[in-house]
């Protein structure tokens, strides 16, 4: 029997990938703008028009090819979708020496 290791929330960080951090909030914002897609029914042709961004490109940000597209561009393609977009800076607990990005969707 072969022992079973948890992972964090963070499969990127888990696989040891460098930016980490930054895939792992691209991930969540390229599965919401999927999610909003879907409910709308939009095909990819009309999504990628409203997104600004070429269907090709759309079709790889929707199977995970997202290394190419900045964190503001996605932010930019959910309030193209109607999404307001809230930045909040605080301070890191005692706990942690470096703070980190988290995306709340509300």
């Amino acid at each position: 029997m072969s022992d079973i290791e948890s992972g964090s929330n963070n499969v990127y960080a888990d696989l040891g990938v460098p930016d980490a951090e930054e895939m792992w909030v691209k991930a969540q914002l390229a599965t919401n703008i999927g999610e909003i897609i879907k409910r709308r029914k939009l095909t990819q042709v009309q999504a990628a028009e409203l997104l600004g961004i070429t269907q090709p490109k759309l079709s790889g940000l929707l199977r995970g090819q997202f290394r190419g597209i900045s964190e503001a561009k996605l932010l930019e393609c959910l309030t193209r979708l109607g999404r307001d977009i809230q930045i909040v800076v605080k301070s890191a607990p005692r706990s942690r020496t470096e703070g980190h990005v988290s995306v709340v969707f509300a």
